[in-house]
């Protein structure tokens, strides 16, 4: 705020107002989605966008309550509730109190690197299988029908059996909505096609007089009185896993969002997101809301409707109070029917076709990830589904690293420095030496593999190995387990009279050996900067030991 220009104030207000206009129905369809009355989801919505100005480190983000937490809060609080309203509501509370408590903990720890444990075709996968959850929680709202089941297959079943008992009326005002949705974005994208959907809705439905649809109902006045909600023992042990499994996607999500919404010069501090997000969340709890995270699409309905600072959100939070005080009685008579075609459209965003064949051109392994990852949410539900989407992308990492790229390296006429003799047909490798490496850190996946790898291409060699020189380049980063390896693979070229050298060795590396005695063992005259300096000395060693009468280094 020290400083803000005048100039940008029109712009912030104005983003403000439409960035409202397009979140008040969405939030209260991502309420109904958390299995919540609709006004919560205003409720949730106000101390988040509060918060995040304070606190955050985006320019244009967008906090409030968003379709992945929500559908994630029903999926943890449904069972634990027994169907009582009053129970429900507790829990959801605490949902979003012991979530930001650990957001709040992490932030404090500095673990800002755990929004990097989701790789995009995780990410992919992901967040196609919440979409289709998502449009399944829907069937219900938007035909009528009494559908039943608490997983997405299960829902499916229910919905095909009950066919017969659709409402026509809550079909036709849905799938208009829907059409009428996808239409305002493609032609009119900057206008709040939601709100415009819902309150075109809410006039035919009044207007005609349209019978058998079901409206949202009395809105509370006002704002509920804070309270702390319940974190007793017993609650604690039934939400710690959701809430964990809530702060991941929400965090990811937040900072995914910020960093592809972020301006020039703008940097986006993870741990700073982790504070806002912990903080956002812990406020929400006291109003009786659900989880939030960011909204990708409200964040960009802010950066075109012309925002330049966060006092955009201040904007659109006092805009939703507005709504709460002065306009229940339109927001009562929103058609259910209206707000699950709004939910089911913001689903349909989320399952990206696009990247899906991106993935596909790119890389098999990765496509395969991405389905997989949206199998497990559609499977084993959305709180496995996350921790089964950090564990794909964890051992998708694992996997490529622990069996890496390795390379011999020769000379190529023509061509300065040492290079891959795979990929130059030309090249030829310096008779009697040697020169390998392994395109990735040593660790403990990868060092039986490493030495492994690595005494085979001594045995391939065209003739007798002298020299074998590892070009640690790549190996940025080794430990205990990998140390070993090397100090393994070093005594078993000794004992095949082959000496052993490191090229190419960094400060950080050398530090490393050194503590671990392996400096020492191999000496220093053997531990060369460069390749060069190393092939010069392999070279003048060669010089100083001839190869007896009658033996050639091939």
């Amino acid at each position: 705020m020290r400083r803000y220009q005048r100039a940008w104030l029109r712009g912030d207000l104005l983003a403000g107002v439409t960035v409202a206009a397009y979140l008040i129905p969405q939030v209260m369809a991502y309420a109904q989605v958390a299995g919540l009355h609709p006004v919560a989801g205003l409720w949730a919505a106000l101390p988040a966008l509060v918060v995040y100005p304070l606190l955050g480190s985006s320019r244009s983000l967008s906090m409030g309550p968003e379709s992945t937490t929500a559908l994630m809060t029903a999926v943890a609080i449904g069972p634990l509730a027994a169907g009582n309203p009053v129970r429900y509501a507790q829990l959801a509370a605490s949902l979003a109190l012991l979530t930001g408590l650990l957001t709040l903990a992490a932030a404090a720890l500095r673990l800002g690197f755990v929004a990097d444990l989701l790789s995009r075709p995780v990410l992919v996968g992901y967040l196609a299988g919440v979409g289709l959850l998502m449009i399944a929680s829907q069937l219900g709202r938007v035909t009528g029908e009494p559908v039943t089941g608490r997983t997405f297959f299960g829902q499916v079943v229910s919905f095909a059996s009950h066919l017969g008992q659709a409402s026509l009326a809550d079909v036709v005002l849905a799938a208009v909505v829907l059409v009428f949705l996808f239409v305002v974005h493609a032609r009119w994208p900057k206008l709040p096609g939601p709100l415009l959907a819902i309150l075109l809705a809410t006039v035919v439905v009044a207007a005609a007089g349209l019978t058998g649809i079901t409206l949202v109902g009395r809105i509370p006045a006002g704002l509920p009185a804070p309270r702390i909600p319940d974190l007793s023992p017993d609650t604690l042990r039934q939400l710690l896993l959701p809430a964990f499994s809530v702060m991941v996607v929400a965090f990811s999500d937040d900072v995914l969002t910020a960093r592809s919404f972020a301006r020039r010069g703008e940097t986006v501090r993870a741990n700073r997101e982790l504070l806002a997000l912990g903080v956002a969340n812990v406020s929400v709890s006291l109003l009786r809301g659900f989880p939030v995270s960011s909204s990708a699409s409200r964040t960009a309905i802010a950066q075109a409707a012309g925002s330049k600072t966060q006092v955009y959100s201040l904007a659109a939070a006092g805009s939703v109070l507005a709504a709460l005080f002065f306009f229940r009685p339109v927001l009562a008579r929103f058609p259910e029917a209206a707000l699950g075609a709004i939910v089911i459209y913001a689903a349909i965003r989320l399952i990206d076709v696009a990247a899906f064949r991106r993935l596909f051109a790119f890389r098999r392994g990765e496509l395969v990830v991405a389905v997989a990852a949206c199998a497990g949410v559609l499977v084993f539900n959305i709180l496995y589904g996350v921790l089964l989407a950090v564990g794909i992308s964890v051992a998708d990492l694992l996997l490529r690293v622990a069996r890496p790229h390795d390379a011999v390296l020769g000379t190529v006429p023509g061509l300065a420095g040492m290079h891959d003799v795979d990929d130059y047909p030309a090249a030829t490798t310096i008779p009697g030496l040697v020169v390998y490496r392994y395109d990735a850190p040593l660790f403990f996946a990868n060092a039986g593999d490493f030495q492994r790898r690595a005494l085979a291409a001594v045995d391939a060699a065209a003739g007798p190995v002298r020299w074998f020189v590892l070009n640690v380049e790549a190996n940025v980063e080794v430990d205990f387990t990998a140390l070993e390896a090397v100090d393994t693979l070093r005594r078993e070229l000794e004992r095949r009279g082959i000496v052993f050298a490191l090229a190419r060795v960094k400060q950080d590396l050398l530090a490393r050996l050194e503590s671990f005695g392996l400096a020492g063992k191999i000496g220093a005259e053997r531990l060369y900067p460069t390749l060069p300096t190393a092939v010069r000395g392999y070279e003048e060693w060669a010089r100083q030991h001839p190869l007896p009468p009658g033996v050639s280094s091939g």
